[in-house]
């Protein structure tokens, strides 16, 4: 019989490229939306995978999740075992590192699995069987968070997905830092930044907040927030948006995964 610490991890190691508190806006959102799910849950387990050659982001992740979920826990998974060794000495109460991949080597069923800048060096077909062997993974009522940012973390998109798949995209970046919405395709998650063409959903609905946030440009004098959250309000009238204002005053949107994947 072979022994889970004998099986070799899943995946190919990562640039392994982070920074403080680049994840932040990620976090914020995972807070909010699925705070709740954690607190409920007997064994509030969180993993983050491929959290590169430093353990902050899971450092931070745990205290984010802790002001919604005082149970929570985190468990930093990495491919390379030179980070690992690395990370343990910021093990403590709550927070631990582990060698592994996409098998997620822990031994109960996380709630919340955040894979942020880990798919973006596999090719756009990988990317299903990825989300399917995670998601596997999950808890009930857990959920996958997958996406990219940029190196400090100003703009990010990520998709969301639950045992039956993706759910949601949402799109977040600084204000201040924000010529035109369009400015995020750079971020697309592996699922999407190759279908950013005529044709694809996610081309239309970046030229279509391109065009709002033009329009939006009197609110400008009022302040970028004003003028994304306007731009959003008319957005609503031809696509799923599925937050509101509370969310649209932190730079984000969120839409339904169904209004952007890609054809075919």
């Amino acid at each position: 019989m072979t022994s889970r610490a004998s099986v070799r991890p899943v995946g190919t190691v990562t640039r392994g490229t982070t920074n403080p508190n680049r994840l932040r806006r990620m976090d914020r959102w995972i807070a909010a939306v699925h705070g709740g799910e954690l607190r409920r849950a007997a064994d509030p387990v969180a993993v983050d995978l491929g959290y590169g050659a430093a353990p902050w982001t899971a450092v931070e992740l745990l205290a984010r999740l802790r002001t919604v979920a005082p149970r929570a826990r985190v468990v930093g998974v990495e491919i390379e075992p030179a980070r690992v060794a690395a990370a343990k000495p910021y093990e403590r109460e709550g927070l631990e590192f582990r060698h592994g991949g996409f098998e997620i080597p822990v031994p109960q069923r996380p709630m919340l699995i955040r894979a942020a800048n880990v798919l973006r060096q596999y090719d756009e077909g990988e990317v299903a069987e990825v989300w399917g062997r995670l998601c596997a993974r999950l808890a009930p009522g857990g959920l996958l968070v997958e996406g990219t940012c940029d190196e400090i973390g100003r703009r990010h998109v990520w998709v969301a997905l639950g045992a039956e798949g993706p759910r949601t995209v949402t799109f977040a970046t600084r204000l201040g830092s924000l010529e035109r919405p369009s400015d995020l395709a750079e971020r697309l998650p592996k699922a999407l930044i190759h279908r950013n063409v005529p044709g694809e959903p996610v081309h239309a609905f970046l030229r279509d907040f391109d065009r709002a946030w033009a329009a939006a440009a009197p609110y400008a004098s009022y302040g970028a927030r004003q003028r994304w959250m306007r731009a959003v309000r008319d957005l609503t009238a031809e696509w799923p948006v599925v937050d509101g204002p509370v969310r649209w005053r932190q730079g984000e949107v969120t839409l339904a995964w169904g209004a952007l994947a890609p054809r075919g």
